[in-house]
């Protein structure tokens, strides 16, 4: 896990728009009539119906899919008590979680009530806003008595997902551990550290999936809750069973399962080993666990393993659940999370991860072939399919139950839905990033002695998905790493103008005078030239001292792919190369180019271009739906460019029947599935949802692109991604930002990684 410093996580706080989550409008407004409906005078009529019929809140207002994310403070992470407006940024943060990973909309509330009934009756008062309540780092014994008291007297769906989160994706982990290990839950010995609410909730719901009271050992700060001990309240107390004390040490010799909540370190290596055969350890302190998963797998060849850390194997991570929870119950509109429906997503969880893997998952975590054994007893945060399994589970749950109060006739329909609502936008940068994290690549940054360059390249190297070589002034770069306050660990400096170099750039120059000795270059002019960086880093990339190659901050275009050609060259095949932008937009990514080469390419070449950016686009997983773009449909005006698209779209169909292309059509019918199936049945795109866009030529591709960009805020733009170089160099765009430059650093790397096989 990469090292958070704290002027990192300041500045992603501060930066842009303070705080992680806002609220954007749904409805039109741009108009007086837009907004007379939307507030006075036509505001009136739902408030209207609602006012005769308080279930029509759901009809016409967001209600349905609005969360309450809602703390006190008192319990915040590993912080302690440090009051509600301190807790705000961790609200925020599992506002965003809900978003991206179940499209649910969230109001972070920070109450600054540590009183239960004061907590209890601001929270009461509030709940007609909201169609759900997750309850957050607030601290036992009182969240015990908050939950049970607002699920009593609300009617809508809450969780207090510090108890229960944890205990639904541990008790997933746990059947699955149990079955490969070969035990019965009602036979296991377990013990649990830590007599906190996510211990005493597990506890609860292995009971309810079969464990035995009288099995498990459950230890605080001060030792086995024992029947003989007086310091224990009525939580406590439904745990100690015990006749008498039994130390840790001693339970863990007769245990089957240890599920750690506590702090790190406390296990030994020593207890691991006098465990029984096939020993399950749940080691959750975060981040650091009771016993480290290096020195628990040192000891016993046998151990089935989770933490609470991604860099580990089966991380329990509560965002495995508590999303796809609260949209099962809200898409029911159910009364409340019951047992029913906990137990519901402890069944989905462990099944999914026993389903065959999808090629996206094993591409994202960079594995060949995930399956279900010790290190995979759940699922990896990252499986798109999560949403669809649990959710659905979660919903029939709790309508078979009896507190839905609509029902779903079309699951079918239902999944799709899900589906849809996710789109595949964070996803693609999730996908991208682990690729990059699990196979990193040296890659020149030849711009290294600009402030933004030298911080993606910290940042690449610290996240682990690059080994930098800073090429640039060493003087400027090293001023700079000081002024910014950051350390590399193994990061190479070069200054191709330095007396140093000279050798380098001698050899260099030997090897491009070969290569250009037919092209007007003298054997002085070549080695001269390769003192220029983009000429130096390129012959790093192609004589495998590096792997890849950025540039373009501060320099144009054409001097950053003139070198690339000229030294590197064309990938075999290619008559000419092209450059590609991804739009992470809300509904999905967009792959559009040409955008940044040809300038006026005929059909043969847009019929090659077309081919590079689809075999491009695949290394995203993600499947090409195509539409060669033009101002007429289908033959509709007869013009240059809507004769040479329709020709191109011949040429495809014939080459590459397996892609899903068509053209000429304007981008609007291009984007309209219906609008397209109303006016062309025929079109081979059919209903599919187009994701790439080919233009007829530079300007507009170039135009719209950028249009696109500047018109809305949140799309997020990756590229120029340049197709047909026969090693990855990758251009960025005049005045790009850290965080534009670190998207086509994972790019250059993941380049890297398909084309050396």
């Amino acid at each position: 896990m990469a090292k958070i410093r704290k002027q990192d996580a300041l500045d992603y706080h501060a930066n842009g728009r303070p705080g992680k989550i806002e609220v954007i409008p749904t409805k039109p407004y741009s108009s007086q009539r837009d907004l007379s409906l939307a507030y006075s005078p036509g505001v009136a009529e739902p408030c209207l119906a609602i006012a005769e019929n308080k279930a029509d809140v759901y009809k016409y207002t967001a209600k349905g899919n609005l969360v309450a994310v809602i703390s006190n403070g008192t319990a915040v992470l590993g912080l302690g008590d440090i009051g509600p407006e301190a807790s705000k940024p961790v609200m925020e943060g599992k506002g965003l979680l809900f978003k991206i990973f179940a499209d649910i909309d969230v109001f972070d509330i920070e109450v600054d009530a540590s009183d239960p009934e004061l907590f209890i009756s601001t929270v009461k008062a509030i709940a007609p806003t909201f169609g759900g309540i997750n309850l957050e780092d607030i601290k036992a014994p009182e969240a015990f008595e908050i939950e049970r008291r607002l699920k009593a007297e609300l009617d809508i769906p809450i969780m207090h997902d510090d108890q229960h989160g944890t205990a639904i994706i541990s008790s997933a982990a746990l059947l699955n551990a149990l079955e490969l290990a070969d035990k019965k839950i009602e036979e296991v010995i377990i013990v649990v550290v830590g007599a906190g609410a996510a211990a005493f909730s597990c506890a609860k719901l292995y009971l309810a999936l079969g464990a035995k009271l009288e099995h498990i050992y459950m230890y605080d700060s001060k030792g086995l809750l024992a029947k003989d001990r007086t310091d224990l309240d009525e939580y406590k107390s439904e745990f100690a069973v015990h006749e008498k004390d039994v130390t840790l040490k001693q339970a863990m010799k007769i245990a089957d399962v240890f599920l750690g909540l506590s702090k790190g370190g406390i296990v030994s290596k020593e207890m691991v080993k006098s465990m029984r055969p096939n020993p399950i350890v749940f080691a959750l302190a975060n981040p650091d666990p009771e016993i480290t998963y290096k020195e628990a797998t040192s000891v016993r060849t046998d151990i089935i393993m989770a933490t609470g850390r991604s860099d580990n194997p089966n991380q329990v991570n509560n965002v495995l659940g508590f999303p796809y929870i609260f949209r099962g119950a809200l898409d029911v509109r159910a009364t409340c999370i019951n047992e029913e429906m906990k137990l519901a997503a402890v069944h989905a969880i462990a099944k999914l991860a026993k389903d065959s893997v999808p090629e996206e998952v094993n591409e994202a975590y960079g594995e060949k072939n995930i399956s279900f054994g010790r290190d995979q007893i759940i699922p990896k945060p990252l499986d798109s399919r999560l949403i669809t399994a649990v959710s659905p589970a979660v919903a029939k749950a709790a309508i078979a139950s009896g507190v839905a109060r609509i029902t779903i006739e079309d699951w079918d329909e239902y999944e799709l839905e899900l589906k849809r609502r996710l789109g595949l936008d964070n996803k693609l940068l999730s996908v991208l990033t682990e690729k990059a994290i699990k196979n990193p690549k040296k890659v020149v940054f030849a711009e290294a002695d600009n402030y933004k360059v030298l911080k993606a390249a910290h940042l690449a190297e610290e996240e682990g998905y690059a080994k930098p070589i800073l090429l640039g002034r060493k003087k400027k770069i090293l001023e700079l790493i000081e002024e910014i306050g950051i350390e590399f660990e193994d990061a190479i400096i070069i200054d191709p103008k330095e007396e140093e170099e000279i050798g380098r750039c001698e050899e260099f120059g030997k090897l491009f005078f070969e290569k250009r000795q037919r092209k007007g270059l003298t054997l002085y002019e070549a080695s001269k030239i390769m003192r220029e960086r983009n000429y130096f880093g390129s012959m790093m990339v192609e004589t495998g001292q590096a792997d890849a190659l950025i540039s373009g901050i501060t320099r144009s275009y054409k001097d950053v792919i003139r070198p690339a050609l000229q030294v590197v060259g064309k990938t075999e095949g290619v008559d000419k190369v092209a450059g590609m932008y991804v739009l992470v937009t809300k509904r999905g990514p967009l792959f559009l180019a040409d955008t940044t080469v040809n300038f006026n390419p005929t059909a043969e070449e847009i019929a090659e271009i077309t081919n590079m950016v689809a075999k491009k686009v695949r290394q995203f997983n993600v499947n090409p739906r195509i539409a060669l773009l033009s101002y007429s449909n289908f033959g509709s005006s007869q013009g240059a460019d809507s004769k040479k698209m329709s020709q191109a779209a011949d040429i495809v169909k014939k080459r590459y029947p397996t892609l899903a292309v068509d053209g000429e059509i304007q981008a609007n019918f291009a984007l309209n599935n219906e609008l397209r199936m109303e006016k062309f049945p025929f079109s081979s795109l059919g209903n599919k949802d187009v994701n790439t866009l080919i233009f007829p030529n530079l300007s507009s591709g170039n135009i719209a692109y950028k249009l696109l960009q500047e018109m809305n805020d949140e799309v997020d733009v990756i590229g120029p991604i340049l197709l047909g170089i026969k090693k990855s160099i990758h251009v960025l765009q005049l005045g790009s930002g850290v965080r534009e430059i670190i998207n086509m650093v994972k790019i250059a790397v993941l380049d890297a990684q398909t084309k050396q096989g």
